[in-house]
């Protein structure tokens, strides 16, 4: 055997390590995608103003997450005012009249619920698929999908009851309090279950991209390392295969999407051909980035 392509040792990495990874490649996911949500919201804002009280679709490149309009006139980041006549005008009239630091307007209270979730999923998987690996066999196909499956039901699980609480604090301003009483209260009436609403609609869409991200990830990896006569992916493969399994899956989901999108808010209307082309340009990087910085 030649000794460039000898089979490299494997090198085992910690969960710990993971968790650092998958923390480290979340915060600069959003870093990297949010600008382009932040864009899109406000060219959306300037044709369908943003009365109080109704909602909009927030995506950090990580997770949606639903944000409720608030009263503050033209302070608020998203009502701020600007003839942009498209995606480039507004990048460039927002960093030449507000300041770099806009296109990353609301990203941090979102950072609390997307790290979190992504630290939990990606480490989940790449221990269910270790797991997996070490009982079924290195070749078993079903690994990823398996692994993705409930790699994403475990996060959306821990997540939703969170996110439901920020959505609360955010509409009304609640004291933690308040938030106790509301919690306590939704409990009491309607069970422990009520703080998981919403739930279905977020597994419906993300638990079947999850499974065929991971299988067409791991299909994609070891073909362009059988054709390069690697072992081991470079860069550019594992970068290149996570951008393709994520743009296929979003592709595949999107009516999940659309339906998940309407059940969060009906403040416009999303159609498959409009929101296909802004979904896969915040996926496909995002798959992309998070894929390279976990298995750096």
């Amino acid at each position: 055997m030649d000794p460039e392509t000898r089979r490299p040792e494997i090198i085992k990495v910690t969960p710990l390590q993971q968790m650092i990874a998958s923390c480290t490649g979340a915060i600069l996911t959003s870093l990297i995608v949010t600008p382009l949500d932040v864009v899109k919201i406000r060219l959306q804002a300037q044709n369908n103003p943003l009365p109080k009280g109704k909602c909009f679709v927030y995506s950090n490149g990580l997770m949606d997450h639903l944000c409720v309009c608030e009263e503050g006139g033209n302070k608020l980041w998203y009502k701020k005012p600007g003839s942009f006549q498209g995606t480039l005008d507004a990048f460039l009239k927002i960093i030449r009249n507000e300041g770099i630091k806009s296109l990353w307007s609301g990203l941090p209270p979102t950072l609390v619920m997307a790290v979190p979730a992504t630290v939990i999923y990606f480490t989940c998987y790449d221990q269910l698929t270790a797991l997996l690996r070490s009982k079924l066999g290195e070749n078993k196909t079903c690994i990823p999908i398996v692994a993705g499956i409930v790699a994403r039901f475990g996060a959306v699980t821990v997540i939703s009851p969170l996110e439901l609480i920020r959505t609360k604090m955010q509409s009304k301003k609640f004291s933690y309090m308040e938030l106790h009483r509301f919690v306590s209260k939704k409990v009491s009436e309607d069970g422990w279950i009520s703080l998981w609403r919403g739930w279905a609609s977020t597994v419906l869409r993300d638990v079947p991209f999850s499974a065929m991200y991971w299988y067409n990830y791991e299909i994609l990896k070891k073909w362009l390392c059988e054709k390069s006569g690697l072992y081991e992916p470079t860069f550019m493969i594992n970068f290149t295969s996570g951008a393709l399994s994520g743009s296929f899956a979003a592709v595949v989901t999107l009516p999940f999407d659309v339906v998940k999108t309407q059940k969060q808010t009906q403040l416009w209307t999303y159609e498959s051909c409009k929101s296909l082309i802004p979904r896969l340009i915040k996926i496909a990087p995002a798959c992309a980035i998070m894929i390279k910085l976990f298995y750096i």
